[in-house]
């Protein structure tokens, strides 16, 4: 029958720990000599005993500190480089994390919360931050009115150039643009708010033709059509409305 498996425990008898310490440190000694002599190896053995005694190897301890020296700086550079993107990482997660929640107290003083802490410097550089944003603020609002009443001018001159293409244009046909503008008024003052007007070129056109529509200014109503003499090329813009002239 084979040996039992031995249970690894603390040996409660002094005087058998103690036999069985100095054996089996004696072996480790003998095996770490072995282990630096046959394969060429740094080797450093420390063993301390429940008393505090003092055993190791090499017996220098010059050589023992190189040793752990050596260990040492290799265990600091696995550190540095066995998950180097892990940590660039998480110290980059801490850093906005940091920023953020100094945004998030900023905010909080800018609304006007949060302001037991600071003290009279702080306080200052708050109401500076919020005068110099109010100006700011008032500033592109300015900008902004300005921008829309150039805009209106600008559609202004665009619709007095409509205009003044519009006089140039029945000026050519010959109409009376000063007839026009007085009866417009006059029917503007009586409270009417339309009324037929037959155009009559100031010189007589050299092709006698039927007009086919009147001049309506202001509200479009039903009107018996009267002859006119006018250009075919003009019977079909003279029937509009509310013309400004």
């Amino acid at each position: 029958m084979g040996r039992g498996r031995v249970v690894l425990k603390k040996i409660e008898n002094k005087v058998n720990r103690q036999v069985t310490f100095s054996k089996r440190r004696n072996g480790l000694l003998k095996k770490a000599k072995e282990l630096s002599v046959l394969c060429d190896a740094e080797v450093a053995l420390v063993i301390f005993s429940s008393r505090g005694k003092l055993s190791s190897f090499p017996n220098d301890g010059d050589s023992i500190i190189k040793t752990y020296e050596r260990y040492r700086r290799y265990s600091l550079y696995q550190a540095d480089n066995v998950e180097p993107e892990t940590q660039s990482w998480y110290q980059e997660v801490s850093k906005l994390k940091a920023k953020y929640e100094a945004l998030q107290m900023i905010q909080r003083h800018l609304l006007g919360e949060d302001l037991g802490p600071l003290n009279i410097k702080e306080l200052q550089n708050l109401e500076k931050q919020l005068e110099r944003a109010l100006s700011q603020t008032r500033q592109r609002k300015t900008q902004i009115i300005i921008e829309q009443m150039e805009e209106l001018h600008r559609k202004e001159r665009h619709l007095g150039d409509l205009n003044k293409q519009l006089r140039l244009k029945l000026e050519s046909y010959g109409f009376n643009l000063k007839a026009i503008e007085s009866l417009w008024s006059t029917s503007t003052a009586a409270g009417d708010g339309s009324f037929p007007l037959q155009l009559q070129p100031t010189e007589t056109n050299p092709m006698d033709l039927q007009a086919e529509s009147f001049l309506q200014i202001g509200y479009n109503h039903e009107v018996e059509a009267e002859p006119s003499i006018i250009p075919k090329s003009m019977a079909n813009e003279i029937n509009f409305q509310g013309w400004f002239l």
